[in-house]
């Protein structure tokens, strides 16, 4: 059997980070990491974007050259699948090789949830887009002309749907809650990227479900809630994804909507840790799981800080981004549990900021196009702090001063 000092099980953003940060930490021993996808470790942020229309080459999205793991001795080994992990014992049982461990790390990331088969979900021409391959497929199916139908108004779907009407395709959004990325975002942002779909020539349906999609053997039908039908030549899903923590709940560790950790990146058996979009972790009182890039990357470098001895909580200030045609949104904070929106206009009519509130306390700013207001708001929420609404709310201030206070 062989053996390691630390294994990554999962070899995407967070996984090669944490291996990245142990070098530089001055961690001198084996470091394996193991991903189950054939590829090196990729951005995944692209694949909905420039990736998806032809771009952004393959070569671009792979977040390291092959000689950099050769340089920090970091073992890469891809097309490895973890089969089972035996957490008193510390092995590691993998597709073709078994390894003990004295510290492994779970970066194993999240899934798309699907369509169930009985309503087509398995029809041919349905996709889902979570990896190079999803993307790939999609990409050959993109061609002008073409009817596409994104079912989901999240990131994912309103991404694919902007890429898509630059390639000349037709394209309806359903989203079967009340408004698109309400899950996310206030309707004072949810109205503004709405209007900005439908300038594009987007169909946006809001409140309405999907009933079926039918066809002999490729998806040719799309029945929809309010009682409607529409002719589809390409489905896109994008409702959400699910922690990939299935690995973990059958070696008996702790699930809370994702692979339960404690503030330093430990999960509930010694010896084993988790980071990125499979784990869950305390934060502000409340136990949550982020689904981001940058909680990928600075998750997984707490936690190779602390296997190093370190014990430093993690405690982010949580931030996304999202590229829709012309348009930038990004956020910083959580925005949940806000009672009212203070909105601000930018120096152009297409940027705009929307600032979230408790009381007198920030919660969260999405702003787009408007990278002042972003920052502005990030540092303000690093710091703790509360902003004042008139000079949120006044075009004319500097909000700059509001750092001052």
């Amino acid at each position: 059997m062989d053996r390691t000092d630390v294994a990554i099980v999962g070899a995407g953003q967070a996984g090669l980070s944490l291996a990245a940060k142990l070098r530089r930490e001055g961690f001198d021993g084996r470091v394996s990491l193991f991903g189950e996808e054939e590829a090196v470790p990729y951005q995944r942020p692209p694949l909905s974007k420039k990736y998806l229309v032809g771009e952004f080459d393959l070569e671009r999205l792979f977040l390291r050259p092959n000689a950099f793991f050769q340089e920090n001795r970091i073992e890469l080994r891809t097309g490895q699948k973890c089969m089972s992990i035996d957490s008193e014992r510390r092995i590691l049982t993998l597709s073709e090789s078994q390894f003990e461990y004295k510290d492994l790390v779970l970066t194993t990331g999240s899934t798309p949830r699907r369509l169930p088969e009985r309503i087509g979900g398995t029809l041919k021409g349905v996709f889902v887009l979570r990896n190079i391959e999803d993307a790939d497929a999609i990409s050959k199916e993109l061609s002008e002309g073409r009817h596409l139908l994104v079912i989901g108004g999240g990131y994912i779907g309103l991404e694919v749907a902007s890429s898509a009407r630059s390639r000349g395709l037709q394209v309806t959004v359903v989203e079967m809650a009340e408004r698109i990325l309400q899950r996310v975002a206030a309707p004072e942002t949810s109205r503004r990227m709405r209007e900005l779909h439908l300038a594009h020539g987007v169909d946006v349906k809001e409140g309405v479900g999907l009933e079926k999609l039918e066809g002999a053997d490729r998806v040719s039908e799309a029945y929809l809630s309010d009682g409607s039908s529409l002719p589809v030549d390409i489905v896109v899903v994008g409702i959400g994804i699910e922690p990939r923590d299935e690995l973990a709940e059958s070696a008996g560790l702790a699930i809370e909507n994702g692979i339960v950790t404690n503030s330093l990146g430990q999960a509930s058996a010694e010896g084993i840790w988790a980071s990125g979009d499979c784990a869950s972790f305390p934060w502000k009182g409340k136990r949550i799981r982020l689904e981001s890039v940058q909680n990928a990357i600075e998750q997984a470098e707490t936690v190779a800080v602390n296997l190093a001895g370190a014990e430093k909580p993690y405690d982010p200030t949580p931030w996304f981004w999202s590229d829709q045609y012309d348009a930038k949104l990004q956020i910083a904070g959580i925005g949940s549990g806000y009672d009212n929106v203070i909105s601000r206009a930018g120096a152009s009519a297409s940027s705009f900021s929307h600032w979230y509130f408790n009381g007198d306390q920030l919660l969260a700013v999405d702003a787009v196009n408007d990278s002042r207001a972003y920052m502005v708001g990030k540092r303000l929420l690093e710091i703790g702090g509360t902003a004042d609404k008139d000079t949120i709310s006044d075009v004319n201030s500097n909000l700059k001063t509001l750092l001052r206070r």
